[in-house]
């Protein structure tokens, strides 16, 4: 009998204990757990939390297509994958769009560093209604004027031939331009909170920034569930801008 009194008294004094919040720590089960005042007390920056009305929550929950480019070449392409990896911010697959750009040639005067003789040269190209606009782009050879753009090198002999043909001498044909491959990078389907936290790195890849998804881009896109099945790689010069 004894000891069972003695045995309520140390159940009663450690349910005391225990109610008082003595033994949280020992008991891990915390006297307070479930109060209001309890979960307030274990908040970890309240300030910080804001109640969103529905028309935010809707937008943060949108679903929106962006792409990332023009990016010029095989190298810059790599440089953004490899930023995009190391954010982790996305886990699934970035679609690649690659567009070739032709290159760009001209049919331009020799330099023209007399002024007088270029006054000349531009008097003479009026009276043919030749329409000519200076040489930019390649600093060796100006001052120069350019009387056609073309983006072969075939189309651009022809037309000299053509001009050599009617008497003006002294035209040649330079490339302004390299044929070259740009590629975008696309994320068909992002929330709002991951497209404002993409637009927000900093890192030097990604400084052409990202966008909405262009027309061009969505045309060129698969259906979503072909593109589940197929490899991240989309190619062609029609979808270039």
């Amino acid at each position: 009998m004894r000891a069972l009194v003695v045995l309520l008294l140390v159940l009663n004094l450690g349910f005391f204990a225990w109610s008082r919040g003595w033994l949280d720590r020992i008991t891990g089960v915390p006297a307070q757990g479930s109060s209001e005042a309890h979960r307030l007390q274990r908040q970890e920056h309240p300030e910080r939390i804001e109640i969103l009305d529905a028309a935010t929550t809707a937008a943060l929950t949108q679903q929106t297509c962006l792409e990332l480019g023009p990016l010029d070449g095989d190298a810059p392409l790599a440089a953004a994958q490899a930023a995009l990896r190391a954010s982790n911010l996305v886990t699934g697959e970035w679609l690649t769009r690659t567009a070739e750009q032709p290159g760009s040639f001209v049919v331009a005067t020799i330099r023209l560093d007399n002024a007088e003789f270029r006054a000349r040269k531009e008097a003479t190209y009026k009276q043919l209604k030749l329409d000519t606009e200076p040489l930019t782009g390649l600093p060796a050879e100006q001052p120069a004027l350019v009387l056609g753009r073309f983006a072969t090198e075939a189309q651009a002999h022809a037309e000299l031939a053509s001009l050599d043909k009617r008497g003006l001498k002294g035209l040649r044909v330079l490339q302004v331009r390299a044929p070259s491959r740009q590629h975008y990078l696309v994320l068909r389907e992002a929330d709002g909170i991951t497209a404002s936290k993409l637009r927000g790195l900093k890192d030097p890849a990604l400084s052409v920034g990202f966008k909405t998804c262009s027309p061009a881009t969505n045309s060129a896109l698969p259906p979503v569930a072909a593109a589940a099945a197929s490899a991240p790689l989309i190619a062609g010069s029609a979808a270039s801008r």
